[in-house]
């Protein structure tokens, strides 16, 4: 049976939780653009956010996601080598130039896609996943699912254009966010400028397209594209004094003005708008009985920070939590789920959070259970 507790930590914390978004136009070339802060989701600036448009490369960021989470689930490694197949070798756009039959590492074949934007590098990674690159499509388009992405269909994991193959800069946005989330990608991201088979005659020099990652301190990502239909696009992240933006243009006419629109989104966000942390994870919640614990009781933690963006002018105000637990029974391990905490603002709630235990709690046997009763019983706890 699950119960609720609601907790009277209560301090001064922003009165207006519900930011006011940008007064001007951030981006007027652009077709649809997004602003927000990653950790909460908050939305800074918006124009046209859940329009249909083709966005190009930048469908790669859902590629990478897709190769991503595989890794980590052991579906593939780092330092496995691939075969290009023909398909994979024979596509056009931008590519890091594989041959039919080339071995490549994962690694290796990520930077291309990260850096460089190689449709081939994203179809030798798909084909290497999925079996085909159709299928690694589907999962594309599940994960989409799963992230409550309802403006997008991918028809292939590069972004060449398709009638048919469709984002929003919102829809682009929440994949930004959960790929921000694997800092390993932001390792490749960031990198300006390196070098694929180096040291042999078939060398060959990478320089990030998009820019940002040199000349704008904090960019570490994410990607650009560009085709005829889609215009110029990008999805950039820069992380300064703690807090992490995302800003996404879509539909420019012209490489520099994209960069310099973007830029411009970035600079108002960390010129106006500080996050404030709640709290952290190893903020003590509360106390409970656990339930045929070793230990009779243990101390709940978020299990991630709670952070609230708001303009920096913004007054102090007053936050309240209600705390949802489920019954918290032995054996339950740092990670394990164990309830759910609601940040209310001015009794309004603003964000809910998992909660989990702060230590490790085995499940108590025969001995330990006859002790504690045998304890309990003269202590008085147990009236007999």
């Amino acid at each position: 049976m699950k119960k609720i507790v609601t907790l009277c930590i209560c301090f001064g914390l922003l009165l207006s939780i519900n930011l006011v978004k940008a007064d001007t136009d951030l981006a007027p070339n652009a077709k649809s653009a997004i602003l927000i802060e990653a950790s909460t989701g908050k939305i800074i600036y918006e124009k046209n956010s859940h329009e249909k448009l083709a966005p190009a490369s930048m469908t790669k960021m859902m590629s990478m996601l897709v190769i991503v989470e595989s890794i980590e689930k052991g579906i593939i490694g780092w330092d496995d080598m691939v075969t290009a197949s023909e398909n994979a070798s024979k596509m056009g756009g931008s590519q890091i130039l594989l041959e039919t039959g080339e071995q490549m590492s994962v690694s290796d074949l990520f930077k291309g896609v990260a850096v460089a934007s190689g449709n081939d590098a994203v179809v030798a990674l798909a084909e290497a996943i999925a079996g085909t690159e159709d299928e690694f499509v589907n999962m594309m388009n599940q994960r989409a699912k799963e992230l409550g992405l309802t403006d997008t269909v991918f028809k292939n994991p590069h972004g060449l254009d398709d009638a048919n193959h469709y984002s929003s800069a919102y829809d682009m946005m929440l994949i930004a966010k959960e790929l921000v989330k694997h800092e390993r990608v932001l390792e490749y991201t960031s990198i300006y400028e390196d070098y694929l088979r180096k040291g042999t005659s078939k060398e060959l020099w990478l320089v990030n397209t998009n820019k940002l990652t040199r000349f704008y301190p904090g960019v570490d990502g994410l990607k650009t594209g560009y085709t005829d239909t889609a215009g110029y696009c990008l999805t950039a992240t820069a992380k300064k004094n703690g807090m992490r933006l995302i800003a996404v243009a879509m539909g420019e006419a012209d490489g520099k003005v994209r960069n310099a629109e973007v830029t411009s989104m970035l600079d108002y966000g960390f010129a106006q708008y500080k996050v404030n942390e709640i709290l952290n994870t190893s903020t003590i919640i509360s106390k409970v009985e656990i339930e045929k614990g070793k230990e009779k009781q243990v101390e709940l933690v978020p299990l991630q920070n709670a952070t609230v963006v708001t303009r920096k002018t913004e007054t102090l105000g007053k936050i309240t939590y209600d705390l949802h637990l489920n019954a918290v029974k032995a054996p339950v391990k740092v990670g394990d789920k164990v309830g759910t905490l609601d940040i209310l603002e001015n009794g309004n709630k603003i964000d809910q959070i998992d909660v989990t235990v702060k230590e490790n709690v085995k499940k108590a046997n025969f001995f330990d259970l006859f002790l504690r009763y045998f304890g309990d019983m003269l202590s008085g706890a147990i009236q007999i």
